[in-house]
């Protein structure tokens, strides 16, 4: 089955560069994508949904890349279907059939399709994420589950604090550089609202140690994670102020062997499409004991 293009009737929103994004995942898998860092939360994801220990027919990959979660989730017992969601056609192309081009704003599939929905760092690229977990819930069967890792706020923060002091100090101002991101005490709370059952969020902290800020800019670079926001500023970093971010961020944050870190912070998310098997909070004013008999110390 070749890969389906699914043409959207209009931009999601403009807090980000559609086109721009998917250009950088396009430029990405044609160079040879730096997937590590996909493939290790990939793996922690799955870690995740084996402590859940079901099983789940149907399952949506959203933002496969070229295909490892969807090849993992297909050798899980009782997978009888994985499909392969992702926006860039190029990555697209390395990905198990069935396949689907498609832009997590804008979901082409029907209401309850999916018992499993996972998706890996494609959900902090959505201007409207309460707008996509709708959408994702509404595609999951009842009792379905999503299963979920996005970027956090508090991601690449020495990246940004050094690019922020060169770019003042250098150009008097700054260009936006800095995704809208939700924290992770906002995180199971947006799942509740927007309709999942039993929400919980939680985070991990992945660093990673570069010899210097250009070999990371080369890696995000081939993450298909660089600056794609609407209103950022054309044409790169100046020479000039690149060089003084490079000595900002070594000097401020490099160890001992020179080497300096790169943090990731990962929301991982995870709810349940609303089933009436589910466990279910008391109706309020049901109890039957008062909470302040039971904190009265006994004798």
């Amino acid at each position: 089955m070749d890969a389906v293009a699914v043409k959207p009737s209009g931009e999601p929103a403009s807090l980000f560069d559609r086109r721009a994004w998917r250009a950088h995942r396009d430029r990405a898998a044609r160079s040879g994508a730096v997937d590590f860092l996909d493939a290790e939360i990939a793996d922690r994801l799955i870690d995740r949904l084996d402590v859940v220990n079901r099983e789940f027919a149907v399952a949506l990959d959203l933002g496969a890349r070229d295909g490892g979660m969807a090849r993992a989730l297909a050798a899980r017992p009782g997978t009888r279907l994985v499909v392969a969601a992702e926006p860039a056609i190029l990555f697209l192309a390395g990905a198990p059939d069935p396949r689907v081009a498609a832009d997590p704003e804008l979901l082409p599939f029907r209401d309850a399709s999916f018992d499993l929905i996972t998706s890996t760092l494609v959900l902090h690229w959505t201007a409207d994420l309460p707008g996509a977990l709708v959408q994702l819930r509404r595609a999951l069967k009842p009792d379905g589950l999503l299963l979920a890792a996005m970027l956090g706020g508090s991601t690449l923060v020495e990246l940004r604090t050094a690019l922020f002091e060169a770019e003042l100090a250098e150009e008097g101002g700054v260009s936006p550089r800095v995704s809208p991101a939700i924290e992770l005490a906002d995180a199971a709370a947006l799942l509740q609202r927007t309709g999942f059952a039993l929400p919980v969020a939680d985070s991990e902290t992945i660093t990673v140690t570069y010899p210097d800020m250009l070999a990371l800019l080369r890696d995000l670079r081939g993450m298909g994670e660089t600056n794609a926001l609407a209103a950022r500023r054309r044409g790169g970093l100046r020479r000039a102020t690149l060089a003084r971010a490079a000595l900002i961020y070594a000097e401020r944050f490099g160890d001992a062997t020179g080497r300096i870190p790169a943090s990731f912070e990962i929301l991982f998310l995870c709810g349940w499409a609303p089933h009436p098997s589910q466990p279910h909070p008391l109706r309020r004013g049901s109890a039957t004991a008062r909470l302040a008999d039971a904190l009265k110390p006994k004798g």
